[in-house]
């Protein structure tokens, strides 16, 4: 009864949502990557660019790696781009663009976990498994007064055979999506809207006055603080200097000015001493000058970064050069990307 009323809502309620009106496997998969770390309202943009420039999964297969990490480009989490191109040339190359039907062979693809194996098989193959995501945490949690910490280890077995229960008898599809839809808009993470909910008379944290309460979720690691000092070199000519970020870290594979990390804030004596600067353009570091006045803060999920912009023209620069016109083309964090968007900061 509880699932049935909860389809009801979701066919009188549901959002047109790109991915809904045809739910063939690459659309599914494609709109789970990109919806993992990001809201529906911030992540369909990023669904219409990909599907606008690889209608198919054989044509995202044929796209570069820089491509497809330049589409992506503020999304975060870059390592999923990665794998995203990864499985699409190997379902194009070894499957003919098929996806597996079966949970555990979708589950060995680059990416593709549990929770993403569970969309695909039961949106597109109706396989009878739930789909386990915040919202689903938040609904059943609020609503059966279940206070195991979601970030714990035993969490995603718990609340998923709830949620198999709950399915069983009812359309895969429509319950998964039901759930994810009602958790989205109705049983939003702040200010619920609780007044009309269907569920309100038997609702565990309506009824106990703790719906800012559940989900618990254990608290995160501390927050690192970070400084990054960038150096933009650039020559008599326009040129400048950008490298791959490639070892694991943030914004793996996208690319950046040259870069020192300290450890705190650094004033120009520093930053002129520094080894790697001085072995390069020991003669030339008199033109060094500070763009931003203060450092720009930049927030990721666990880490705090602070940085800071320093320009340095030399003469002349090796045959590795980018004119700043071609610096759009290569992927970056989007925090570059707003500097490469003010003409100001390239002017000599």
């Amino acid at each position: 009864m509880w699932a049935k009323k909860l389809i009801k809502w979701y066919h009188k309620n549901k959002r047109d949502l790109p991915w809904r009106k045809n739910p063939h496997p690459y659309n599914i998969w494609l709109s789970e990557i990109i919806l993992q770390q990001t809201t529906v309202s911030l992540g369909t943009p990023y669904y219409l660019k990909f599907i606008k420039k690889y209608p198919t999964i054989f044509d995202l297969s044929k796209a570069s790696e820089n491509e497809v990490l330049k589409i992506w480009q503020g999304l975060g989490y870059y390592t999923r781009a990665v794998n995203l191109l990864i499985t699409a040339r190997y379902i194009s190359k070894y499957r003919n663009g098929i996806f597996p039907d079966k949970i555990d062979d979708l589950k060995k693809l680059k990416g593709i976990g549990d929770y993403t194996a569970s969309a695909i098989a039961s949106i597109s193959y109706k396989v009878p498994t739930s789909v386990v995501d915040g919202n689903v945490y938040r609904l059943i949690s609020r609503f059966f007064g279940l206070f195991t910490p979601i970030n714990s280890l035993k969490a995603y077995k718990e609340f998923k055979k709830r949620a198999d229960n709950l399915m069983i008898n009812y359309d895969p599809s429509d319950f998964n999506q039901a759930m994810m839809e009602f958790g989205s808009i109705q049983c939003k993470s702040k200010n619920p809207i609780c007044k009309n909910c269907i569920f309100i008379k038997d609702c565990y944290a309506f009824n106990n006055k703790c719906i800012d309460s559940l989900p618990v979720k254990n608290k995160l690691k501390k927050i690192k603080t970070r400084y990054f000092n960038y150096i933009i070199v650039q020559d008599l000519n326009g040129n400048f200097i950008i490298n791959q970020r490639t070892r694991k870290d943030i914004w793996n594979k996208l690319y950046q000015f040259p870069l020192i990390e300290s450890d705190e804030n650094l004033e120009l004596e520093s930053l002129v001493s520094n080894k790697f600067l001085f072995e390069l353009y020991s003669g030339e570091l008199k033109n060094l000058k500070k763009i931003n006045s203060k450092p720009i803060i930049h927030r990721l999920s666990h880490q705090k970064i602070n940085i800071t912009f320093w320009k340095l023209n030399v003469l002349k620069l090796t045959d590795y050069g980018i004119k700043v016109k071609n610096l759009k083309n290569f992927p970056v964090p989007i925090i570059l990307e707003k500097f490469f968007n003010s003409k100001a900061n390239f002017e000599s």
